[in-house]
């Protein structure tokens, strides 16, 4: 199979505007040529989502390649150098959105499972792929629905392969072996309106919730651990006030997020951020939204094998890291299942003029196919 291959399947996908939570037909793309090489299909579509589950085997252990189709939103299309669903290749670059987040890689996984099957087709195991549409949306209706739906019936993946842009300067040099929490709070504080020339006549929500937030920002949540940087806390949204200059607002809104590690809980840090906003002593309500549990896969059969492969192909060892953003992993770990990520160079990702090396591809479609051959091989 040529080294074109991964390059015109990822162009095709890409030329697919598929804009959470569309789909445009990639998953059809994939699923036709996985039925190809023997995988059975499923499509599974929740409320405005198309999700999609193939399988080809029935034997233990199940690698699951892992991924959406959808991207976000191109913004301006005259910023961009080059149309932004083109999918066109300049100066050694494959163009467009989704380029690096992720439909490259889903190009990969294809292309190294077709090369995989071919050369070792009484291989072990099972290779299945879980592909949504709705990763980079409210993330309700895919891959959440999906595990539940392989929970009801007892399908149980082993080890998965989510193919987000894990790497930082090249490509293989970063893989994300688990990933942090994330804890958002949205909170309501309850003042007094009133004229400012008058003060003692209103209650300024601002100034009662300062001393508080003050607390929040210099507050050790914990130290973290050898896998997990420590727990951060970051006001993300803050908002009071009628824009009138003469005017004390009567109430604030505040979104605040945690990016927590393995050495506090979800209910630790709710109850740590209520001791504190009780000790200051102003009305307010809060609610909670629980984006993701923190995960890790430490040393195993996973690790070692996407390890080896990244030598073979690259002649360097990556770094095994838990940082950055939250990842549909989070939800295939909670089954229990090994979880890494490993895909192209983060640095356009969500950009303007998104794209991604040529050889890039080629070398992580080379990985892939040597992670298939070191579990199921």
């Amino acid at each position: 199979m040529s080294k074109q291959a991964v390059i015109e399947l990822a162009q095709q996908l890409i030329q697919r505007p598929s804009v959470t939570p569309l789909d445009e037909g990639c998953q059809q793309l994939m699923a036709e040529r996985l039925t190809a090489i023997g995988f059975e299909h499923e499509s599974l579509f929740f409320v405005d989502t198309l999700n999609m589950w193939s399988r080809k085997g029935t034997q233990s252990p199940l690698f699951c390649f892992a991924g959406h189709t959808d991207v976000v939103p191109t913004g301006p299309e005259s910023a961009w150098h080059l149309p932004p669903f083109s999918g066109l290749v300049q100066d050694g670059y494959l163009h467009g959105r989704g380029a690096a987040d992720m439909k490259g890689s889903l190009a990969a996984m294809i292309v190294a499972t077709e090369r995989f099957v071919t050369d070792y087709p009484d291989h072990r195991g099972s290779i299945a792929f879980l592909i949504t549409s709705d990763e980079e949306g409210p993330f309700i209706n895919g891959t959440p629905r999906v595990i539940e739906t392989l929970e009801a019936r007892n399908e149980k993946i082993d080890m998965c392969l989510v193919g987000e842009p894990s790497s930082s300067h090249k490509v293989g040099d970063v893989v994300k072996n688990g990933r942090r929490g994330s804890l958002t709070g949205f909170v309501k504080v309850k003042g007094i309106q009133g004229h400012v020339a008058y003060p003692q006549l209103a209650k300024n929500p601002i100034h009662l919730v300062s001393p508080a937030l003050t607390e929040l920002s210099q507050t050790q949540w914990d130290k973290g651990n050898e896998f997990f940087p420590a727990t951060s806390f970051q006001i993300s949204n803050i908002n009071s006030g009628t824009g009138a200059g003469n005017v004390i607002p009567g109430e604030l809104d505040l979104q605040f997020n945690f990016r927590f590690s393995t050495e506090v809980t979800a209910d630790e840090l709710k109850s740590r951020v209520v001791s504190i906003f009780d000790h200051h002593g102003f009305d307010y309500e809060i609610n909670w939204t629980l984006n993701g549990l923190p995960f890790l896969t430490s040393a195993g059969s996973l690790v070692d094998a996407t390890v080896k492969a990244i030598e073979h192909v690259a002649h360097y060892a990556p770094s095994l890291q838990t940082t950055g953003g939250t990842s549909d992993g989070r939800f295939i770990a909670q089954t229990g299942a090994q979880v890494i990520e490993l895909g192209p160079c983060n640095a356009t990702i969500h950009k303007v003029n998104e794209c991604v090396s040529v050889e890039d591809l080629e070398k992580l479609t080379d990985m892939y196919y040597h992670i298939l051959i070191e579990l199921l091989a």
